[in-house]
């Protein structure tokens, strides 16, 4: 066999700037989700590294705020994804979050639908106000009076 099949591929490891540029985030926020144990990234001298594990856990966390997750529910999420256990108990909690989520984005729903229908009746109000008021100001229009000056 030649070196090259004996030998496992070096880790792919990323920058803090590959990572935000690839997700379209700032290092800052990425040192933020350190912060609060969401990454662990390695070290080489002074420097952040990232594999792909990192890199798994960042995407995670976004999908997780982009479904309107807190952060310690995502890290809850994210650590359970990673125990070599049985699934189960991470997918009865997901399950629960995402319960919860929808229930509060249909409670949300509603209430945008009833501030839509609020919004609908006032400029339909607004436009007969203002129709009525054109069709006062028309027949003084029609005496000769130029329009400025009705």
């Amino acid at each position: 066999m030649s070196a090259s099949r004996k030998a496992a591929p070096p880790a792919t490891t990323l920058t803090i700037t590959e990572l935000a540029q690839e997700f379209d985030i700032t290092p800052r926020a990425i040192r933020f989700y350190e912060d609060v144990g969401l990454l662990t990234p390695g070290r080489q001298g002074r420097n952040r590294v990232y594999t792909h594990r990192d890199r798994t856990r960042l995407k995670l966390t976004l999908r997780g705020k982009r479904l309107g997750l807190t952060l310690q529910e995502i890290k809850q999420l994210v650590d359970m994804y990673e125990s070599p256990d049985d699934t189960a108990p991470q997918l009865q909690a997901f399950l629960g979050v995402l319960q919860s989520h929808r229930l509060q984005l249909e409670q949300q729903r509603k209430d945008l639908e009833v501030t839509l229908a609020e919004i609908a009746q006032h400029e339909a109000r607004c436009r007969d106000l203002l129709g009525a008021a054109s069709r006062r100001a028309a027949p003084r229009r029609s005496r000769g009076k130029p329009a400025l000056a009705a």
